[in-house]
This record gives C-alpha cells, sequence and structure tokens, in this order.
C-alpha cells in the first residue's frame, strides 16, 4: 500500500512502525456551529482509510478529536447567549448524528480537548524545561512556543519563518511567528473556560491540544496524522514543531484531504456559499451523499454543483439494481445465496492501495455490474454469482453495503420494479398479439425515464441506463 505524505511530498509505501498494527490520529471538528459538506468530506476520507486498513488485516486504533474550547466556541457562544459549553455539547451531538447517519464508523476514541488540560500543562512545562517554550514579556499567564529555538520550524509545509503569516504581532512575545501554548484568562470571558496552571488561571492554545491528545493515546511516535488541507498551516506545522521539540517522533506520515468548492468557488463564511450537512441529506438519501463524498480522490478539490447527489444516487441505482435482479433471478439456483469470503478483484485491491484511489474503485464496481448484467443476459449463472458476491464485499469496505443502511433503499427499489414490471408484462403482451406500435411506445416511455430493457431467450430485464 502507497499513501501520499504531505512532509516529503512522496508516495510513499506504508509500513506500521508496529508489525500488524495502525495508530492514527485524526484532527476533528472544533464544534462551534453545525457540521458543513467538507466536515463530513474529511471524516469520511478517514472512516474509509481505517475500513481499507482492518481489510487489509492491520488493527487500527483511530484517535478523532474534538475541540470544544477555543477561541471561536468562546465568541459563538456569546453572540448565541448561552454557555460556551452547552453550546459545544449540542453541536458535538449534531455532528455525532451526522456521523452515524454518514454511515461513519465510531473512532477508537473520541477525546476531547477540556478533558486533558493535565496533559496540555504537562507538554508546556516540558517544552519550558527544554528551553523551546516561554513565558509572556509582559509578565501575564500566556506561554508561547519560541519558533527561533527549534531550527526544524516550517518543515512541514515547506516555508521559512520569515516568510510565514505571523500568528499575532503582540508585544508579548519575542518573534510574530511564536504561537500560544497557553492563554490567560480573561476578563470578558466566562470563569468556566479557564483552568489553574502553573503559569496562572487561563486556558490551552489550540495546537497544544492535539499534539497533548495525540500523545496520550497513540504514544510520542505513530503512524498517520490526518485532518483537512486547510489544517496544513498553521495548525499542523505548530503541532509537528511543538512536538518534536519536546523529543517526539510525532507522527511518521501526513495525510491531507482537499478542501470543498462550490460551484467553482471556495467555500468561505465571507462568500456565504457553506453547504451545510443537513441541506445535503434533505437532497439525497445518506448513501447517496456518502458516494458523492468520496467519488473524487481524497486529495482533490471536490467541486460541489447542483445535480450531483443525484448523479450519486443514479450509480447507486444501478449498482443495487443489479444485486436485487441478481438476487431475482438467481433465487430458483443453487447459487441463491451470495458467496462468503471471495477474494476482492485484483483490479480493487490495486487501486484502493494506490494512496487510496477510491473513485477508481467505483470504476471497478461499475465495470463489475456491467459484467453481471451481461452475463444475467447470457444465463451465465455461475459467472454471474460471482459478480454479486464481488461486488457486495467492495461496497462492504466503502460503506455502501446495502445491508448496511437498512431497507429503505430496497423498498423504494421493489416499488420501482413493481411498476416496471407491469410495463413490461403489458410490452410482452402487445408482441405477442402484434401490437409492435404499442411495445414500441412502452420502451420508449421507459427509455425516457432512464430504463434500460435488455431482452433474452425467455425473459426481459430491466436497468438504470
Amino acid at each position: 500500500m502507497q499513501l501520499f505524505d504531505n512532509k516529503s511530498q512522496t508516495l510513499r509505501e506504508f509500513k506500521p512502525l508496529i508489525a500488524g498494527k495502525v495508530g492514527i490520529y485524526v484532527c476533528g471538528p472544533t464544534v462551534q456551529s453545525a457540521p458543513h459538506i467538507g466536515h463530513l468530506r474529511s471524516a469520511l476520507v478517514y472512516d474509509a482509510l481505517s475500513s481499507w486498513l482492518k481489510e487489509s488485516g492491520l488493527e487500527v486504533t483511530l484517535i478523532r478529536n474534538v475541540t470544544d474550547i477555543d477561541d471561536k466556541v468562546l465568541e459563538k457562544s456569546q453572540e448565541a447567549g448561552v454557555s460556551w459549553w452547552n453550546l459545544a455539547y449540542s453541536n458535538e451531538q449534531v455532528f455525532a448524528a451526522d456521523y452515524r447517519r454518514l454511515g461513519i464508523q465510531l473512532p477508537s476514541n473520541e477525546p476531547r480537548a477540556t478533558a486533558h488540560i493535565p496533559q496540555m500543562i504537562a507538554l508546556i512545562e516540558l517544552l519550558i524545561e527544554k528551553g523551546h517554550a516561554y513565558r509572556a514579556l509582559d509578565g501575564s499567564s500566556d506561554v508561547f512556543f519560541d519558533t527561533a529555538s527549534w531550527p526544524s520550524y516550517g518543515e512541514l509545509t515547506n516555508q521559512k519563518p520569515q516568510d510565514m503569516e505571523s500568528d499575532a504581532v503582540s508585544s508579548t512575545k519575542k518573534n510574530p511567528q511564536d504561537f500560544a501554548l497557553w492563554k490567560s484568562a480573561k476578563d470578558s470571558e466566562p470563569k468556566t473556560a479557564s483552568w489553574e496552571s502553573p503559569f496562572g488561571q487561563g486556558r490551552p492554545g489550540w495546537h497544544i491540544e492535539c499534539s497533548a491528545m495525540a500523545t496520550h493515546y497513540l504514544g510520542e511516535s505513530f503512524d498517520i496524522h490526518g485532518g483537512g488541507l486547510d489544517l496544513r498551516f498553521p495548525h499542523h506545522e505548530n503541532e509537528l514543531a511543538q512536538s518534536s521539540a519536546a523529543g517526539h517522533k510525532f507522527a511518521n506520515l501526513w495525510m491531507h484531504n482537499g478542501l470543498v468548492n462550490i460551484q467553482g468557488q471556495k467555500m468561505s463564511k465571507s462568500l456565504g456559499n457553506s453547504v451545510s450537512s443537513a441541506e445535503l441529506f434533505d437532497l439525497a438519501s445518506p448513501q447517496a451523499v456518502r458516494y458523492y463524498l468520496l467519488s473524487a480522490h481524497y486529495r482533490s478539490t471536490l467541486d460541489y454543483q447542483p445535480g450531483v447527489l443525484q448523479e450519486a444516487e443514479t450509480a447507486l441505482e444501478r449498482i443495487y439494481g443489479f444485486l436485487e435482479r441478481a438476487e431475482r433471478e438467481l433465487a430458483p439456483t443453487r447459487f441463491a445465496e451470495a458467496e462468503k469470503g471471495i477474494e476482492l478483484p485484483e483490479a480493487f485491491v490495486s487501486e484502493m492501495n494506490q494512496d487510496l484511489n477510491i473513485p477508481a474503485a467505483f470504476a471497478v464496481i461499475h465495470e463489475s455490474v456491467r459484467s453481471g448484467n451481461t452475463d444475467l443476459d447470457e444465463q451465465r449463472i455461475r459467472e454471474a454469482n460471482q459478480r454479486r458476491s464481488e461486488i457486495l464485499r467492495m461496497l462492504e469496505i466503502l460503506g455502501l453495503s446495502p445491508s448496511s443502511w437498512g431497507q429503505n433503499q430496497s423498498n423504494e427499489h421493489a416499488v420501482l420494479d413493481q411498476l416496471i414490471q407491469g410495463l413490461i408484462r403489458a410490452r410482452n403482451k402487445a408482441r405477442e398479439e402484434k401490437d409492435y406500435a404499442r411495445a414500441d411506445e412502452i420502451r420508449d416511455q421507459l427509455t425516457a425515464c432512464g430504463i434500460e430493457l435488455s431482452d433474452s431467450s425467455n425473459q426481459t430485464h430491466w436497468s438504470l441506463s
């Protein structure tokens, strides 16, 4: 398996640090507001990665944190007139519900930042002791990371400190690029948003949160650190610097999923073009949303356009349509049940191993559907059953197996099948009575609706064109 490492900017062969085990840390949401399309895409990428690693025989520990205290959470809670912890918890529950709806599996642990303040304080103390952090120059409780003390600062994004965007210009720190590890309590903020520390009353900076939680759950070195491309700088750059300066090897490989554009424009609050998860689920089934979010390579930009979810629904209908057709037509044979333990197609394995190329893996599934329909048309029963079994396995790995989504999709398809079968019977009767004009009219009616008929020697099958 090869994965693209954003630190070295190369495609690397993935070898776990500990044979048979993989540790992954993913930066989860800052729960200042409800989730949008970008949040869902990021969580889904690492859910798919975890699924494939498990399929490859590895024991996966996936940590996805929740940032429930930071500047934005406090700002939003003040605007809403509610306590910060109430706002954070409410939004966290919305995220959890949307993850479940999308079929995203629970991580091994989902730590909240506020539950790991002691670990953060201990890491800050270690950095001060090693000479890589200092108390604010004005004598306040603020503590900063000393970027000048760490020559490798900028190695993740290949930048020189003097060329970087500064964290904030302040007379309380030595260099503009120095970033906050601990923030002193402010009179304008609620007292519940600060903790006692050796540096004084305050709260942790954003970057130190993830370094402390990743190390606490995965150790001082682990396999993969993931997150959205927007986190690469400054968040991940600063994580790497402070963890390395503390003497930790930290992440062996850095993965970043691409961002989301809305009709060719970068999604941003200033443009007002954000698409919420609620909007997505209003427009399509959860499995279609999942299919769409996986339809572009994880490192590429995903462009949201009107109609893309309907295209995903149609693509899934083709796949599920074949599976239901196969189940129906193979029922009278000894191949009534799909085979268990069947090997995955080599092309699927190859694409998934090539930097998690899920769009190409989807192409393998659709090719198997085409082959399977042809096998059924030509009564190659054994081959059709093999295609069905392979497709079910591939869908299961990608979280799109019909059985994992309940009966809604099957019920909808069953109703559609009943309607189409009625038209097929009417067409067959017209052909028997040599009323070819009527038979052609029915076929044209179905074709106009995107239904393709296939006549075999003894029956007629339908599929979405």
